[in-house]
């Protein structure tokens, strides 16, 4: 599997889990809840904290209906054009927005739905570019998402392969050179049999690519299980308040599951490891006291031809031929009386 790198950071095989913290429009268009969004995403321990940039004129057209979940939790009258432009956000409150991430030392990313919106995260210099399910398919889009020559995190929900598919090959043909690829279900929240993990395997094995799953499950959900699979990126919603009016606020995490969350994928780590085989630094101890070592299964006299029938494994202590060894062990000849039950040592061997 291939790595990528966003600002100085490795993210691939071996590395630690990329931990997004999605903020997403629960910010409500209020800089205030934004800041906080920011302070807590840092105080969980997540890697990023990510937005959503975009000019709503650009984005949707005026008379389009909210989608399901958006009327499950927020008036059903309002168009979509009418919530996305109270909660649209302009370069001063990214700005504002960015130094914040900064001082508080979490990377600040954000997902671009237009053009215009692009080439401003270009030009505030965001370190990659994530983009949204929405525009998996949106050819035009991903052919400027690739000229900006920063590395991409592209959702694929709702895609079929084959689209998938064609998303890679415009972005790398576009000269992108840097590209994860993140598994998601655009549902909200996501059944447990419409997760499906097990796709990040396959994504990896098509399209030689970093993987990492955006999850839209209820609660902590699918988070921690996606990185005992393999994910090296997770992407999650969170919020300040579940109460809050807005169309993704129930379905996020609230800032003490986001600690949760993140919590639990470091412990998945834990218990990963490496993929080196052999005893740990505790093993190493406790193979003394445990493991078996030869002893004299009867007393043996000087010049004795070594057997099976001389020899039995016990445990030692650590004193002794290690009972691995039989077979260097075996036809030896002792150079001096072993007692029974004594440990054979190399030194009493010729």
């Amino acid at each position: 599997m291939k790595q990528i790198r966003i600002a100085g950071r490795t993210i691939g095989p071996d590395t630690p889990c990329f931990i997004i913290a999605e903020a997403g429009v629960n910010h409500n268009g209020r800089l205030d809840l934004a800041l906080r969004l920011v302070d807590e995403a840092a105080a969980a321990g997540a890697d990023a904290v990510k937005f959503q940039t975009y000019r709503t004129e650009e984005l949707i057209l005026a008379d389009i209906e909210k989608a399901p979940y958006q009327q499950r939790t927020t008036d059903r009258r309002e168009k979509q054009e009418e919530m996305l432009r109270i909660l649209e956000i302009d370069e001063a409150f990214h700005r504002e927005l960015i130094r914040h991430c900064e001082k508080k030392e979490i990377m600040f990313l954000s997902t671009p739905y237009d053009t215009a919106s692009l080439e401003l995260l270009v030009r505030l210099n965001v370190p990659a570019i994530k983009i949204a399910s929405t525009d998996t398919t949106n050819l035009l889009f991903l052919e400027e998402v690739a000229a900006a020559g920063k590395p991409v995190i592209l959702s694929t929900g709702m895609s079929t392969l084959e689209e998938i598919d064609q998303a890679v090959r415009c972005l790398r043909q576009g000269g992108c050179r840097e590209l994860a690829l993140l598994k998601c279900t655009s549902d909200y929240p996501t059944r447990p049999e419409e997760v499906n993990l097990a796709a990040m395997d396959r994504l990896e094995e098509l399209f030689d690519a970093v993987t990492g799953f955006s999850d839209h499950t209820a609660g902590i959900g699918a988070s921690p299980y996606a990185a005992a699979r393999g994910a090296r990126i997770i992407e999650k919603h969170f919020t300040l308040d579940k109460q809050l009016p807005g169309p993704d606020h129930q379905a996020s995490l609230s800032p003490e599951e986001l600690r949760e969350l993140v919590r639990r994928v470091r412990e998945v780590e834990l218990f990963l490891g490496s993929r080196d085989i052999g005893p740990t630094a505790a093993e190493k101890v406790n193979r003394l006291s445990l493991q078996k070592h030869l002893v004299a299964a009867v007393s043996l006299t000087p010049g004795t031809e070594l057997t099976r029938s001389h020899l039995k494994a016990k445990r030692t202590g650590g004193a002794g031929v290690p009972a691995g060894d039989l077979y260097r062990v075996l036809g030896k000849r002792v150079t001096a009386g072993i007692e029974a039950d004594r440990p054979i040592d190399w030194d009493n061997l010729e």
